[in-house]
């Protein structure tokens, strides 16, 4: 009688040893973090009037893979960047950035981080959009190589920019991007290691 609790102990052991074998062989693993964002981005149309610095690129994660709607814009600036110094301080951060593409009125909600995408070096910043909308927040990111700039503007909705800012970041320093900027900067065949 008491050898058929032993039987089920032994089948239900067999019986989850084999599902998380089976889950191992066919690539399903628990997430490291759960709360950690796997974002994946997907190219969109630009949604803004040409200005003098022309079209960019425009990408979208869903909420799906990002938690929010994450949409980032980015676009060189060809010879704008300070030669001499590059995007170094807050104040060649706002003149070069693309904010007012979504608002003229933002905020900056602090001060502005050191940034390397690629071999490039600049600045980002996160912004309130304005004051009618508080929970709204904007990241502002440029990067330059010598004269030339990369500006790219991240609208993370009403999202926690210090959980959101590091996914847009690591994005704008994937190497599709960074070869990406590297031809629109007019390096296409000019060697930079990063």
């Amino acid at each position: 009688m008491k050898r058929a609790p032993l039987v089920i102990g032994i089948a239900a052991i067999v019986l989850v040893a084999g599902i998380a074998g089976s889950a191992a062989l066919l690539g399903v693993r628990a997430p490291a973090n759960p709360n950690a964002m796997e974002p994946v981005w997907s190219e969109a149309k630009w949604p803004f009037l040409q200005d003098q610095w022309g079209f960019g690129k425009a990408f979208v994660c869903m909420p799906a893979d990002c938690g929010l709607r994450i949409d980032v814009f980015i676009r060189p600036k060809i010879g704008f960047c300070n030669c001499s110094t590059g995007v170094s301080d807050a104040s060649e951060l706002e003149r070069v950035a693309d904010t007012d593409l979504i608002s003229p009125k933002v905020r900056p909600l602090g001060p502005a981080s050191p940034v390397k995408v690629g071999w490039m070096r600049g600045l980002s910043r996160v912004y309130q959009v304005s004051d009618d909308k508080p929970n709204e927040h904007l990241l502002s990111v440029a990067f330059n190589d010598e004269c030339d700039v990369v500006a790219a503007l991240a609208s993370l909705g009403n999202g926690d920019p210090a959980m959101v800012a590091p996914a847009v970041i690591s994005f704008l320093n994937s190497t599709p991007m960074v070869l990406w900027a590297k031809k629109e900067l007019g390096l296409e065949f000019v060697r930079r290691d990063w």
